[in-house]
């Protein structure tokens, strides 16, 4: 079920070179000032790279979620923040694809899929995080457009997004009362606040959002009024696969450059890989990995087939993104005091890693939806 086809191995080695050529050259120094290139996502998309799971009339490769984890680890090896920035510019276009209406699709899909436009999603809040039914933010209808009025937290590209899918409170409490709107970046009434200073994923720019009497026009609402919650929670599931697929590839690069220094460093004239103490921990790291790669490609292949999906998502983003985590802490160890300066990438793979088990949903939250799942299975 997950052997790669000779069109997954094409892919896989297009989407690596292309990587290499358009990322390589500036990742530890954009790392360091925290600077996002938008011409290198654009460049992404014109290597085909941002619009892997959108429909071909629409500028997209019209392939599978299998197809789009291949891709993603790939660039995740080179490098995380424009991974995360190749799978938030393809959150819209799986919601459009799914939601939007022919006039919307054929507005904002093109230039997103071709990687023309950068895309966002709006949904978290100061005090709305895991807990999404509680968002603040409201759209109230005005004539013929939306005025929204509010402000967001921790959103990737804010900023420098041209399309935000931006989750607003049209009516009563609770999940029923969230909407989903199409905001365009060059919107009156959006503005930025704060660029968070980050642990990792520092060429990846994440900023406050702000929405102050913000117009839209009524035909950029998602679906129906009350509709967002389920926009937000297919979005949410789908964004768990391609998260899981970024830490596999973080945890790759970091066993690729640890295996390499044990295979070639040597103490007592031996190569420390031969040492059983870096021996087993390399291939626990190697062990974890394949697990983590089946899990996300698993739950990319029953989201391909339109099987449900969500219980193994949350099984492949909590596995792949502690074992990010974890394979990232024990490359540094490999690598001993050079794993922990700059001049090794393993330290900036630990950096990115560790965010990986807080978005989308905590681990913690992952661990709740699975217990979930659990319980209704059992209880029948």
């Amino acid at each position: 079920m997950f052997e790669l086809t000779e069109d997954h191995i094409a892919l896989k080695d297009a989407a690596a070179e292309a990587a290499k050529a358009i990322l390589g050259a500036t990742l530890k120094a954009d790392d360091e000032a925290e600077v996002f290139r938008a011409e290198y996502l654009h460049a992404l998309g014109e290597a085909g790279l941002c619009g892997v799971q959108s429909p071909e009339e629409y500028g997209g490769l019209g392939l599978g979620y299998t197809e789009y984890t291949i891709i993603l680890e790939e660039i995740a090896k080179v490098s995380a923040s424009y991974a995360v920035s190749v799978a938030v510019t393809g959150l819209p276009q799986v919601i459009l694809s799914t939601f939007g209406t022919a006039a919307q699709k054929e507005a904002f899909l093109p230039a997103l899929a071709m990687g023309e436009s950068i895309g966002a999603f709006a949904l978290s809040e100061p005090d709305s995080g895991s807990d999404a039914a509680s968002l603040r933010t409201t759209a109230v209808l005005d004539g013929e457009h939306y005025r929204l009025n509010g402000t967001k937290f921790w959103i990737t590209h804010g900023g420098v997004a041209d399309l935000y899918i931006v989750m607003a409170r049209t009516g009563g409490p609770g999940p029923s009362g969230v909407s989903a709107f199409l905001v365009p970046g060059d919107t009156e009434g959006l503005s930025f606040g704060k660029k968070e200073e980050k642990m990792g994923l520092r060429a990846s720019p994440t900023v406050e959002l702000v929405l102050r009497d913000a117009l839209i026009p009524a035909a950029n609402l998602l679906g129906q009024e009350g509709d967002g919650f389920k926009v937000a929670m297919s979005a949410l599931d789908s964004g768990r696969i391609t998260i899981g697929a970024i830490s596999v590839g973080i945890a790759q690069a970091a066993l690729d450059v640890s295996a390499a220094y044990a295979t070639k460093r040597k103490q007592f004239n031996t190569a420390i890989i031969d040492f059983q103490g870096v021996g087993f921990m390399l291939a626990d790291m190697a062990i974890k990995i394949e697990a983590s790669r089946l899990m996300v490609q698993k739950a990319a292949g029953l989201r391909d087939a339109s099987k449900p999906y969500s219980q193994i998502a949350a099984m492949a983003k909590c596995m792949a993104t502690d074992t990010s985590i974890q394979v990232a802490t024990d490359a540094v160890q490999v690598l001993g005091g050079y794993g922990y300066t700059r001049e090794y990438p393993v330290e900036r793979y630990m950096r990115d890693a560790k965010v990986m088990q807080i978005v989308e949903g905590t681990n913690q939250v992952q661990r709740l939806v699975i217990s979930r799942y659990l319980k209704r299975l059992y209880a029948d």
